[in-house]
């Protein structure tokens, strides 16, 4: 497939995310709109690229380090669940992403030195 076309497809599919998270938040089950971030779009994505440019044993590799990736978004929610009663919504998102970035780059720095 094109690049363009590949990156365009990409794009498309992350927008048409955002527009259903947009609509469910304004439902009566707004709660989903949290569900559907988790919804493995980019995932498919990184899987079906690893897979098919570096194989099945790298691809293993990605899906395990994938699983450990849960822990960055946990500390994430976590601390904006924390966050939220203490501070205004601004705030207490930029500081659950601070949150989720340092959780991230533990997990990195751990996973490199395995």
């Amino acid at each position: 497939m094109n690049p363009t076309v590949n990156l365009l497809l990409k794009a498309c599919v992350g927008a048409v995310m955002v527009l259903l998270i947009g609509l469910m938040s304004r439902t009566r089950n707004y709660y989903i709109a949290g569900l559907l971030p988790l919804f493995p779009t980019f995932a498919l994505m990184a899987h079906y690229i690893v897979g098919s440019e570096r194989g099945t044993a790298e691809l293993r590799t990605t899906i395990v380090f994938g699983m450990w990736a849960v822990l960055p978004y946990l500390a994430y929610l976590g601390s904006l669940y924390w966050l939220v009663g203490r501070l205004r919504l601004f705030p207490a998102l930029g500081g659950a992403l601070l949150v989720w970035c340092l959780a991230a780059a533990v997990l990195v720095v751990a996973w490199n030195r395995r």
